[in-house]
């Protein structure tokens, strides 16, 4: 394991760096009233696992059924085809989106669910059962390139090519408005966490890859909590993009292997993502391929079956120093096993 400090904590990164990107959203009030369009759309629950890892309280907000699409995801891009469709603006047309796996399931879901059709974009890295389900809930899938960023060039191409809606759970320059739509869909998830919990956590955990999840997620509990909660931000070795980012003070690429935690690899920072974990983070760790492997038994045997991806958080928890009995811990199980 990898640790870095934070040292833009509090106030985000030098005046004028992302200067045009907006802050990521922290409140959900409008989100549940348009997620309750979507079928399935129920809270899931927050279990509890004490003793985990040495600390004294583990809280983990179990997504693995998440409106019967098996990942937290499913709030994201199936909460802006619920926007579009409450304007009258979803129905007959294409969204297409790159995907390591759940965010083009929900895609494919709200589009079905609204009346649209969904074109999804896969590396030839994401694993056939995902393609597979994606086109059992009508998605029509190409495969393009060896990794995401591959991947999302192609949807990119296809969007301007076909003229279809681009819907992407990153963000970039001059693509601001849907990434910052699917980040306020995740709130969802954060204030369901926020409702449940008598008092804050000392610890929160959040692993991410572009980083949208963790960012919504720390701009909510920041909300909620204040600067009480120690907000800890979990990426593969392979793909510590936000770690380097954050350091370098400026958003940078990073280059490494393909990691096992595939929904996790992702070597670019979402811009939106980057911008409030560099205020509301306190600390970037990166976990290894051995530490997330041999963290999935462990789940396991908790009844926390997950994925590397899934269970980041957790398995970062396992390789720390135990925080020990005093600590109150949050972890985010993101999707279910494959």
């Amino acid at each position: 394991m990898r640790k870095f400090n934070n040292p833009w904590r509090g106030r985000g990164l030098a005046e004028g760096t992302l200067g045009d990107v907006p802050w990521p959203a922290a409140d959900a009030r409008d989100v549940g009233a348009l997620l309750a369009r979507c079928p399935f759309h129920d809270p899931t629950p927050l279990v509890r696992c004490d003793g985990f890892a040495g600390a004294g309280e583990v809280f983990v907000k179990d997504e693995r059924t998440r409106m019967g699409l098996g990942s937290f995801k499913a709030l994201g891009a199936a909460y802006v085809i619920a926007r579009d469709a409450a304007e009258g603006r979803a129905r007959g047309r294409t969204y297409v989106a790159a995907s390591a796996g759940n965010h083009g399931l929900s895609v494919a879901a709200g589009a079905m669910a609204f009346g649209a059709r969904a074109a999804i974009y896969l590396s030839d890295a994401v694993p056939e059962t995902f393609a597979a389900r994606l086109r059992g809930i009508g998605a029509q899938v190409e495969r393009a390139g060896a990794t995401y960023e591959e991947s999302m060039r192609a949807a990119m191409q296809a969007a301007e090519d076909n003229a279809w809606m681009l819907l992407s759970d990153s963000s970039w320059p001059g693509y601001f408005d849907r990434p910052w739509r699917v980040m306020e869909g995740y709130l969802a998830l954060a204030d369901e966490v926020v409702q449940a919990m008598d008092e804050p956590p000392t610890h929160i955990l959040l692993q991410a890859g572009v980083g949208g999840l963790a960012g919504a997620c720390a701009a909510a509990f920041r909300a909620a909590w204040g600067d009480y909660p120690q907000i800890v931000v979990v990426e593969p070795d392979a793909a510590p993009a936000l770690m380097e980012s954050v350091r370098a003070g400026r958003a940078v690429v990073t280059q490494g292997p393909v990691s096992a935690m595939g929904r996790l690899d992702c070597k670019e920072p979402s811009l939106i993502a980057l911008k409030g974990l560099a205020r509301d983070a306190d600390d970037f760790v990166t976990i290894s391929e051995d530490e997330a492997a041999a963290a999935m038994p462990r789940l396991a045997e908790a009844g926390l079956a997950s994925t590397p991806s899934g269970g980041a958080g957790l398995a970062a928890l396992l390789a720390m120093e135990p925080l020990g009995p005093d600590a109150r811990v949050l972890c985010i199980l993101s999707e279910a096993p494959e």
